[in-house]
């Protein structure tokens, strides 16, 4: 029988900061039946994914921008220059090895379905920066034949349709549009110029257009915009919205995700519980290097219960 709890970790922008062992062991002593992976582990860091793949705990990974860091444009341009791509592209083409290691693990455009847990997981866009203006043109074209929102809306609608389960949980590395255009929202520009909705369109317009399927879409999770705002110390992002369909939007991108203390290395995870396919509660944990919790902040609790 599927089990009427669920316990999820999902973890968010990594940026270089995972340890295979210490993190593999983490997530076993959380006892959790799922993990979701947000993207952006590194500059196109073939070991971390490869880490990652690796881990036996039933998972779903999307890849996020930084996975294709030296790859998503002309190498010709100013803009590549500047990143001083560390190998040859002509001979090496790491973002298909990112996607070759994850295999079925890689929900981007696509979806898995966890029967035990009586749940799917539909991907939006991989590899996505945000905003409202569709970039990487030949990146896209190339890698997916996908030249605009409109068919990237379609890819995403095509794999929510495929799922098996009535319940869904989304997982993009960028979130959708529509939730709030201060620099504090949740996917906001905190950038200059300051403010503005830098959320996905097509991931937005997706979701919309799934409720019609009707099927529950109890969660959607993401990172990419930081917790830490880059020009105002006095708050941090908001990092959970909701709308009137009962869905909760959660942006997981608590930065750095791993910390030096005089303690020892300190490293979070978020852990999302379900209970009858609705989001119960979300918490932000924190583990020293013996993997016991030493703090915990929750950040949602359903009032529903």
């Amino acid at each position: 029988m599927p089990k009427s709890s669920i316990k999820i970790a999902v973890v968010g922008d990594v940026h270089e900061l995972w340890q295979p062992l210490e993190d593999r062991l983490a997530l076993q002593s959380l006892e959790v039946d799922l993990v979701l992976f947000v993207g952006d582990f590194g500059n196109e860091s073939i070991d971390i994914v490869k880490a990652i793949a690796d881990i036996d705990l039933p998972k779903a990974v999307i890849l996020g921008n930084h996975e294709a860091y030296y790859s998503d444009s002309d190498p010709n341009s100013k803009s590549q220059k500047k990143k001083k791509c560390p190998y040859d592209r002509t001979k090496e083409d790491r973002v298909q090895q990112q996607l070759d290691v994850l295999g079925k693990f890689h929900v981007g455009y696509s979806w898995l379905d966890f029967p035990s847990l009586n749940l799917s997981v539909v991907g939006s866009r991989p590899f996505s920066w945000g905003g409202s203006k569709w970039k990487k043109d030949a990146f896209y074209r190339d890698r997916f034949n996908v030249h605009n929102f409109e068919e990237s809306t379609q890819r995403i609608i095509n794999a929510f349709a495929n799922a098996n389960h009535e319940t869904v949980i989304f997982l993009g590395h960028s979130g959708p549009s529509g939730l709030g255009d201060a620099e504090h929202s949740i996917c906001g520009k905190d950038w200059k110029p300051i403010g503005g909705d830098y959320g996905d369109p097509d991931f937005a317009d997706a979701i919309s257009k799934s409720y019609q399927m009707g099927k529950k879409i109890p969660l959607v999770v993401f990172g990419h915009m930081h917790q830490h705002l880059r020009h105002n110390s006095s708050r941090t992002r908001e990092m959970i919205a909701t709308n009137n369909m009962g869905t909760i939007f959660f942006n997981s991108a608590f930065t750095p995700r791993i910390v030096k203390t005089n303690e020892g290395l300190y490293r979070n995870f978020t852990i999302v519980t379900l209970v009858s396919g609705q989001v119960s509660q979300i918490s932000l944990v924190w583990l020293d290097e013996l993997c016991s919790i030493i703090s915990e902040n929750i950040l949602f609790v359903s009032t529903n219960e």
